[in-house]
């Protein structure tokens, strides 16, 4: 992937293009002002990461995971323009920014389409670098996703079932084909039935993504399967 009229251009470059980070910053200050957790640089690297290492377990190319790094890192920078279809705008204003590049088109598309169908809204895995990016972002539940600057009189059930978090762990199995969300949950802050009103959608397209990979995914909270 060539920078036009440049040099190679690497995830690490993506991650520090200026243009991503300010639509990431601006998109991550839209949401604390609508009470929504942490959208910021921190989450879109876990998300990358974690895209990145489920398809490396499985034994992907090095091209798919770069791939799939690079849609986990910009796959938010929609919420700058609005929160209602940010998948769907995220991934135009990907397009926008890859073209500027000589990645190829193929490579583009396949970032820019995992981008626009990651919200369980609207979208759902279509190939392995959206059903890596769907798992990566949907599993990343903790609780320093919940802004500081609030007090926990003002939490909604949103900062609640984060908060309640209180160890989170994803783990692959290659030999069972399985991957499995490992939750520790305080109950005496957020009850199971509230963490299932808030989650149980992501959770079955965590389900759809694991099936694209060949895969089962497992829902595991306070040592009990729960999905």
């Amino acid at each position: 992937m060539n920078v036009k009229g440049g040099g190679f251009l690497t995830f690490e470059e993506i991650k520090n293009n200026e243009e991503i980070n300010e639509f990431i910053n601006k998109g991550n200050y839209n949401l604390g002002l609508l009470g929504y957790t942490d959208h910021s640089q921190i989450h879109c690297s876990i998300v990358a990461d974690t895209a990145a290492m489920i398809l490396k377990k499985f034994g992907y190319s090095e091209h798919d995971i770069e791939l799939a790094k690079i849609a986990g890192y910009m796959h938010d920078i929609g919420n700058a323009i609005n929160r209602t279809h940010h998948a769907e705008y995220g991934g135009l204003l990907a397009d926008g920014i890859l073209k500027k590049t000589d990645m190829n088109i193929k490579d583009r598309i396949t970032i820019v389409s995992a981008i626009s169908n990651h919200d369980e809204s609207t979208g759902g895995a279509v190939d392995l670098v959206s059903a890596a990016l769907i798992i990566a972002d949907k599993t990343d539940v903790r609780r320093d996703r919940v802004r500081s600057e609030k007090g926990k009189a003002a939490f909604d059930i949103h900062d609640r079932v984060n908060y309640a978090v209180t160890q989170h762990k994803l783990k692959v199995n290659v030999d069972k084909k399985t991957i499995s969300l490992n939750l520790q949950i305080d109950t005496k802050i957020c009850s199971m039935y509230e963490y299932f009103e808030i989650f149980l959608g992501r959770m079955m397209m965590c389900r759809g993504a694991a099936d694209m990979l060949g895969a089962t995914f497992k829902l595991m909270a306070n040592g009990s399967k729960v999905l």
